[in-house]
């Protein structure tokens, strides 16, 4: 970023997650919305572009989304914001909230232990938890997880929302209009 300073920093978190913590001067583009808008977002893009999320996992998906559409002009910051803030690189702070994935982790533990612990009364109820843990290999292999998924689109997630039409348009190259 400090040798091309026209890059475009577009991170790909949920609002409540770019409302606790981001990079100055970024975007805030949900990766929900990429999906959405991948047509006008490859149409428009000029430059180089960042794609940030809270370990690369979302930026990776954006990433690769992105360049099958036609965009091969995109980076992901390895390791993401967890990466970045450890770095001691600067962020701008504002209502702390708990990550996307701290999120999971605390449902799905809660769900494994809740199968358990009614196992006791109705039997048979472990292999909920069995299922939840499968559903984590299946996340860990495919790199993609659907309780992160569901649970982003909580209104506790959602902060104050994303303009997503203000997004886009730091994304169109100068001088070029509307697609």
């Amino acid at each position: 970023m400090a040798a091309n300073p026209d890059v475009l920093v577009v991170d790909v978190r949920t609002p409540a997650e770019f409302e606790t913590a981001h990079i100055g001067g970024a975007i805030n583009l949900p990766l929900d919305q990429v999906d959405a808008h991948l047509r006008r977002i490859v149409a428009d893009a000029g430059g180089r572009m960042l794609l940030v999320c809270q370990s690369g996992g979302r930026a990776t998906q954006a990433h690769k989304r992105l360049c099958e559409a036609g965009l091969p002009d995109t980076v992901v910051l390895a390791g993401g914001m967890n990466a970045w803030i450890a770095s001691g690189a600067p962020v701008v702070r504002g209502r702390q909230r708990w990550s996307l994935e701290r999120q999971v982790r605390l449902v799905a533990g809660g769900l494994v232990l809740a199968s358990i612990v009614a196992d006791l009364w109705l039997p048979g109820a472990r292999f909920a938890g069995a299922l939840v843990g499968a559903g984590l290999m299946f996340a860990g292999l495919t790199d993609t997880c659907a309780m992160g998924m569901l649970l982003a689109r909580l209104p506790r997630n959602r902060g104050a929302g994303t303009d997503v039409d203000a997004a886009l348009a730091c994304i169109r190259r100068p001088g070029r209009g509307a697609a």
